[in-house]
């Protein structure tokens, strides 16, 4: 187990581990323009068999269920207004971004508030275009109740995790490969216990820090209180000043160029599913049957399973004449190689199956036992 200072002064000693470049803005979703450069997925979760329709743009506006509050912030949320009658899916929201964002990339996420509740499972994470060639990054995602959120990232055979220098001791699996374990892909746990649910918003939200570079893949998790001075409003940033990333997955383990291609970032809110209605997975944290018992009747479960975000900043680095962003996403339905359709049983993020089931529950386990030593 590393120490955080042993890791901090191990970053410092071994630099190529973790990248430290500068990188200058290229793009702010941010205001009253957020929602102008996203595509809506406008389809039910054939996915990750949610028991959610991820409507259109033109629905989204209509109901409320995506729009800039008075507040200047972009809220992405469920339908917690209409009364779902047996056999019908609940309305709620997946967008990605138009662009895509190479290697030599900093994507910054400002929020306030992430969804949760039993049955929600919300994201923040970015593919390639055609999956699993390409890759994944999980840089947050949640389910039900649980008081922590995860990383992870999704690819081809061959990408591991290796000497990765960060915060996090909660290590749940350390291949990345969409082929072992039933596409569980290397997670780790992020430490915190404001990184996800009421406590995030309690904290006042936080920021997540996600660094693309070819040295390698890092995430930062910084609650409202620990936010670095000007990370939020300067043209550039430096990932030296930062620390010791939360999660590290070093190019010492994975080959970024070999393993990674541009990504599209993805804000998405399924129900239930391959992972959230797992009756395992499902009874860590809740009582009942997911989607009898919450996804239908009246909507008052789904009051907190909402994203608040003040802006998503990109960056590219000054040296990367690749990078910044270029090309549009695939996102249609129809399309196999995005929106993790491509994957076993379409599983996303943390995917269906019972290792990758059986290691949410241990990683859950875990994570209450690092809270309850603390």
């Amino acid at each position: 187990m590393v120490s955080s200072k042993l890791a901090t002064v191990l970053a410092l000693a071994i630099p190529g581990l973790v990248g430290a470049q500068s990188y200058n803005l290229v793009k702010s979703y941010a205001g009253s323009t957020f929602f102008d450069d996203w595509t809506f997925y406008g389809n039910y979760d054939n996915l990750t068999n949610g028991d959610a329709i991820f409507v259109t743009e033109e629905v989204a506006a209509a109901e409320q269920l995506a729009y800039v509050n008075p507040a200047g912030n972009a809220i992405i949320k469920v339908d917690n207004t209409t009364n779902v009658v047996w056999n019908n899916k609940r309305n709620t929201v997946r967008i990605a971004s138009k662009d895509a964002y190479s290697v030599g990339s900093v994507w910054i996420a400002d929020m306030l508030h992430v969804p949760f509740g039993c049955s929600v499972w919300p994201a923040f994470w970015s593919q390639a275009a055609n999956w699993p060639a390409g890759g994944e990054i999980d840089t947050f995602e949640g389910v039900n109740m649980v008081q922590h959120s995860q990383s992870a990232l999704h690819t081809e055979p061959g990408c591991t995790i290796a000497n990765a220098v960060q915060t996090s001791t909660l290590v749940n699996s350390t291949d990345c490969s969409y082929l072992d374990n039933e596409n569980e892909g290397c997670q780790v746990t992020n430490p915190d216990p404001s990184s996800y649910g009421a406590a995030f918003a309690a904290a006042g939200g936080g920021v997540f820090v996600t660094e693309f570079a070819e040295s390698g893949i890092s995430i930062w998790f910084y609650s409202r209180k620990n936010v670095p001075a000007n990370l939020l409003t300067g043209n550039s940033v430096s990932t030296s000043s930062l620390g010791t990333p939360t999660v590290n997955y070093p190019a010492t383990g994975c080959a970024i160029d070999k393993y990674f291609q541009p990504q599209n970032l993805i804000f998405d809110i399924t129900l239930c599913g391959d992972l959230a209605g797992n009756n395992a997975t499902f009874a860590q944290t809740c009582t009942g049957v997911c989607y009898n018992d919450y996804v239908i009747g009246p909507p008052s479960g789904y009051n907190n399973a909402y994203f608040e975000v003040s802006s998503v900043r990109v960056f590219t680095a000054a040296d990367n004449s690749t990078g910044g962003s270029g090309g549009s996403s695939s996102n249609s339905s129809s399309s196999s190689g995005s929106s993790g359709s491509s994957k076993p049983n379409g599983a996303v993020g943390w995917a269906a199956g019972g290792h990758a089931i059986a290691a949410f529950v241990m990683a859950a386990a875990i994570a209450c036992l690092f809270s309850a030593s603390l």
